[in-house]
């Protein structure tokens, strides 16, 4: 009887993506591009969040935006209407993630001459943490109307990202959020993360995102 092989596809497609992610953020790297990956859950505030800290960024940097979703494109036409900055958007054609070719494709599309770029990934806090696409820095949106346990859940979003951005801190007087709880989460996933809670409508604290952002770029 001949014997069957067995081809293990995802630890090939992973090693395809893991080289593709490196070339790609070696010739951004190159270019002097600061790529960053933002994930969260849908309905965290991301869209919102970006608007906010591209007009404070904006007046120092060339930024564009790939919105990334199953589909539409109210994103994409959001950020573009509100900031003013190159936008693109990217349909995952029903994939819950985005890779690094599908990154590669959206920077085509959005062309040379910037210093800054945002990724905004599909809403999902579990396939987007496992492919890697290309990015410099990677961060995570976790917004207060979620809970603080998300690390213990999710805990691989979290250990691969720079950043912990807390969103809508205006609501914790309404939700039983312990902030000391959650940055105490983050730490035991991921030591060297940065957390940050702030809020995109009344503007706290979104001093100290964008002074997070022009460190991250001086090294880039």
């Amino acid at each position: 009887m001949q014997q069957v092989k067995t081809i293990l596809l995802s630890k090939s497609v992973f090693e395809d993506n893991d080289r593709a992610a490196d070339e790609l953020r070696a010739r951004l790297r190159e270019k002097g591009v600061c790529l960053v990956n933002v994930m969260s859950s849908p309905g965290s505030g991301k869209t919102t969040l970006l608007v906010a800290l591209i007009r404070r960024l904006a007046q120092k940097y060339r930024i564009g935006v790939m919105e990334a979703d199953i589909d539409s494109d109210v994103d994409a036409v959001t950020v573009a209407r509100e900031t003013g900055c190159r936008s693109v958007q990217l349909h995952t054609g029903g994939m819950c993630h985005l890779d690094a070719g599908m990154t590669e494709q959206g920077l085509r599309e959005l062309g040379d001459g910037l210093d800054l770029v945002f990724l905004e990934n599909v809403g999902n806090l579990v396939c987007p943490a496992e492919y890697d696409t290309g990015a410099t820095v990677n961060i995570v949106i976790l917004s207060v109307p979620e809970g603080d346990d998300k690390p213990l859940k999710y805990p691989l979003v979290f250990q691969n990202s720079d950043l912990v951005v807390v969103s809508k801190a205006d609501a914790l007087p309404y939700f039983d959020f312990d902030m000391e709880k959650c940055v105490k989460y983050v730490r035991s996933r991921n030591g060297a993360a940065a957390v940050i809670p702030v809020s995109a409508k009344t503007g706290e604290n979104m001093e100290a995102l964008e002074n997070w952002f022009i460190k991250k770029l001086s090294e880039v």
